[in-house]
């Protein structure tokens, strides 16, 4: 008698799993709302801009790239992360990379800077060679993307490439959240 028992219920709860499925994909999504992000700390040098702090950015999105130079994965990103620079700096967008080095040669400004040159990146870099920011955010990961509503919350991420549109919508939602 048992194992009829539970074969009804494992039936049952097979039966019952598209309707859980079906119900949580057609409630709305929460806003997501990871913390108040971390300050910038321990850069050593900030290329492209005067020193920035979150605070000081308060009331404008921030999209802030951890990226490194020779990650294939971080250069495969740029080109989105440079069009969401053009498109939307004038709605208030600030787009901060996060240079922070995999390997010893990656520490030499003169190499971030010839990397800006060659990759066409005319947002603010922080050069963080002392990993400061990095441990501060807790980052894992090149490439990582953190977004920041105008309040300073940390409202969406993504690491590595990919979910591009995603990452979009997020900062067109970000922006039209802040008018």
């Amino acid at each position: 008698m048992p194992r009829i028992l539970r074969t009804l219920f494992a039936a049952a709860a097979f039966a019952a799993a598209p309707l859980a499925i079906q119900s949580a994909a057609a409630a709305p999504a929460a806003p997501a709302n990871y913390g108040t992000a971390p300050e910038f700390t321990g850069i050593g040098k900030w290329l492209n801009s005067e020193p920035l702090t979150l605070a000081g950015l308060r009331g404008k999105v921030v999209l802030v790239d951890f990226w490194t130079y020779s990650c294939i994965n971080c250069i495969n990103t740029l080109p989105h992360v440079r069009k969401w620079y053009d498109k939307y700096r004038d709605q208030g967008l600030v787009v901060v990379g996060v240079h922070t080095p995999e390997y010893a040669f990656e520490r030499s400004t003169g190499n971030v800077q010839a990397a800006l040159k060659r990759f066409d990146i005319r947002y603010p870099v922080a050069q963080d060679n002392a990993y400061a920011t990095w441990n501060a955010w807790r980052n894992q990961y090149w490439p990582a993307l953190y977004l920041v509503d105008a309040s300073g919350n940390v409202v969406y991420k993504h690491f590595g490439e990919g979910q591009y549109a995603e990452t979009e919508a997020a900062i067109q939602k970000a922006l039209g959240q802040r008018r």
